[in-house]
């Protein structure tokens, strides 16, 4: 169940940045790796690819420095999703940190 909480703020933390600006893999990984989430490309790539079945996510291809790299960016879709996400993750932290118990 730990895991399945993770990896939905995991899609969250993607959603955010795919809207902010397009973004690959590697960077992801790493961005992800400051805020303490170790992810492998057997676990990011399934999730980017998901979010892309789902419509949240589109991608594209660019040959940078001689490499091809695929680059995912949020849809209109994606967008209302992050907004959604951030009214739910509000509410929660009102609730789980911020109300005294």
């Amino acid at each position: 169940m730990l895991r399945d909480f993770f990896l939905g703020i995991i899609k969250i933390h993607i959603l955010y940045h795919a809207v902010k600006n397009p973004v690959y893999g590697a960077e992801l990984t790493e961005e992800l790796g400051r805020h303490g989430y170790q992810i492998s490309p057997g676990t990011l790539y399934p999730i980017l690819h998901g979010l892309e079945k789902e419509g949240l996510l589109t991608s594209h291809k660019t040959v940078v420095e001689g490499k091809q790299r695929r680059y995912y960016a949020a849809t209109p879709k994606g967008i209302e999703a992050l907004q959604e996400a951030r009214v739910r993750v509000r509410e929660l932290v009102r609730e789980v940190i911020l109300e005294e118990i």
